[in-house]
């Protein structure tokens, strides 16, 4: 208490001041109130006067006065506890989060260069897998960038999906040539900011000038923020001073620039402006694992962040609580029959005139708000539902039927139930991220390990990512071209999200179970050895149509037109001024 007082009058202000309208209801009932004891007293006189003393209780008249003047001043009380008073800012605790790391490797044409044994790529590689085995704790996300960048496992704990797919990674899997390091820390930017505390980036490359300098800045230095970036970026250089020929594409000689072979070296002056600024640090190349076990021990011993709190205007401290109380032992003194209805009818007629109150705010005093979106679902209107709904499960559901796959990926991963992993992953199916795809899976089997479909949609997408399967690839050759249609006619009934062209079971309608499975887009994917040529972005294409397709046994094919695949569908474009090596 004493923390709170004296009032700071200055600073005083209502956080709901829209409630002191009530007063005007306080006045009139007190009015009606008072008009009404005089007249009950008014009828006195038509007594005899002898028989008055006998009749009427000595002092009743004086005491319904007071007791109005009582009831006036109990809902006034309750009037300035709704608008809320407030002269002091409460410290709130700091939330603790966890720190996201993304792993960004260079697959420009130059890290074929072999001088760095066996070549700056391989080495690159046995040095992410060495990260990996460090044990850095965080939840870490693999890119590959040249010309574009590409997510090849998003942000995961399970270290060995990354090492699996890393070993397959060359140049040939990138849609464009060049090494454009602003659009890989673009992308990272983007995977770390589920959360918002500060990231870091470990990035594996070899070519660095002076735009990638200005890059870097830019990124821990945003022009267009008053307070820069708490990410940090751990930069690995993978080439020596001396440098080496970059290899031609075919494999066979070097590429030339005016009849020389091209040479790629160290440029240590523009590494050392890099490493001046905040939150860079350079790590030099070592024989062993002491450079990677280096960056996971900073890693790990910086896991956790407490976000300090900011001052906003919902951290004022509501001291209307405190008039609660002689608000109720008020009501107490006048709670006789017929008087608490009364009073109560009055508020509710007044409030009911008030222009001011929202249709919203009327339908949230009746109606919860999943309730709300539970109508609007039935309407059809799928996006307003999910910003109705407080339950994640439902509003994952109701933006997956909008078609708003990011969004319901978001609102999956609130949701912690063994049936909020499973619809996490067909979300990812329908994003074209298979590999979130198979965690999501993997957590709804541990989860909940009767779950036979979720058990079934893993090992087909291991069979995919890893190209262990034949006979799953053999089902992807099946004509598709009908797919869209099918999709549309399956997916008429809102009950019916199963993709497979099957009615959903009385038990999955009641759950509102998305039974979109992997193993039927499998099955109806059409083969295809190359993207559409009237393929046009930013249209809802379905993108089994071009990845669900007869793959060899090579994990990188299927890399290669995954990442083609969002090229096309994002419209991605290299940048004209990049190196194209």
């Amino acid at each position: 208490m004493t923390d709170i007082f004296p009032i700071i009058w200055s600073d005083f202000h209502f956080l709901r001041p829209h409630f002191l309208w009530g007063f005007a209801g306080v006045a009139v009932i007190l009015i009606l109130g008072l008009l009404n004891a005089r007249e009950n007293a008014g009828w006195k006189k038509h007594i005899a006067a002898h028989l008055r003393p006998f009749v009427i209780s000595k002092g009743s008249a004086s005491i319904k006065i007071v007791m109005q003047f009582v009831q006036a001043i109990a809902l006034s009380c309750a009037v300035l506890a709704l608008a809320g008073p407030t002269w002091k800012k409460v410290q709130l605790p700091g939330q603790i989060l966890e720190t996201p790391m993304v792993i960004l490797l260079d697959l420009s044409q130059s890290m074929m260069a072999d001088d760095i044994q066996p070549t700056r790529l391989e080495r690159a590689k046995f040095k992410i897998n060495d990260f990996l085995d460090s044990k850095p704790g965080a939840r870490v996300s693999l890119v590959g960038f040249a010309g574009t960048a590409h997510t090849i496992v998003p942000l995961t704990r399970d270290y060995k999906i990354i090492k699996n797919h890393v070993e397959t990674l060359s140049p040939k899997v990138m849609p464009f040539l060049g090494s454009d390091l602003k659009k890989a820390l673009d992308l990272a930017d983007t995977l770390m900011s589920i959360t918002t505390a500060p990231g870091t980036v470990l990035v594996f490359s070899d070519d660095f000038d002076n735009q990638d300098f200005d890059v870097i800045q830019n990124f821990i230095e945003p022009l267009k923020s008053t307070t820069p970036s708490r990410n940090k970026i751990e930069i690995m250089p993978m080439n020596t001073p001396s440098g080496a020929d970059v290899p031609a594409y075919s494999g066979r000689g070097f590429l030339k620039n005016d009849g020389k072979a091209l040479h790629s070296s160290l440029n240590s002056a523009v590494l050392s402006q890099i490493g001046g600024l905040e939150n860079v640090t350079i790590h030099q190349l070592t024989l062993d694992n002491s450079d990677v076990e280096l960056i996971a021990k900073n890693v790990s011993d910086h896991l956790k962040f407490t976000e300090a709190p900011t001052e906003k205007e919902d951290e004022w401290r509501d001291v209307g609580l405190l008039l609660a109380a002689p608000s109720a032992l008020l009501i107490l003194m006048w709670f006789r029959k017929g008087w608490v209805v009364f009073s109560l009818l009055m508020m509710v007629s007044l409030s009911s005139c008030n222009s001011s109150n929202k249709v919203e705010d009327f339908n949230d005093l009746w109606f919860t708000r999943d309730y709300q979106g539970q109508k609007e679902s039935k309407a059809g209107h799928f996006v307003e539902a999910a910003n109705l709904y407080k339950d994640p499960l439902r509003q994952g559901v109701a933006y997956f039927k909008a078609g708003e796959y990011d969004e319901a990926i978001r609102a999956f991963s609130r949701d912690t139930s063994a049936m909020g992993a499973y619809n996490l992953g067909l979300a990812y199916v329908q994003n074209g991220d298979l590999a979130a795809a198979q965690l999501a899976f993997g957590e709804a089997i541990k989860l909940d390990p009767e779950n036979e479909t979720a058990r079934n949609n893993y090992n087909k997408l291991g069979h995919v990512l890893e190209g262990e399967s034949e006979a799953s690839m053999a089902d992807a050759q099946e004509a598709g071209a009908e797919k869209g249609k099918a999709k549309n006619e399956q997916n008429k009934s809102p009950e019916d999200l199963s993709g497979g062209g099957q009615k959903a079971t009385k038990k999955d309608m009641e759950k509102e179970r998305l039974e979109e499975t992997v193993n039927t887009d499998i099955r109806k994917a059409k083969e295809q050895d190359e993207v559409p040529v009237d393929f046009k972005s930013g249209e809802n294409n379905n993108q089994q149509m071009v990845m669900m397709q007869k793959l060899d046994d090579d994990p990188a094919r299927f890399l290669m037109k995954k990442f083609e695949f969002e090229a096309k569908r994002k419209n991605l474009k290299p940048n004209p001024d990049e190196k194209p090596w």
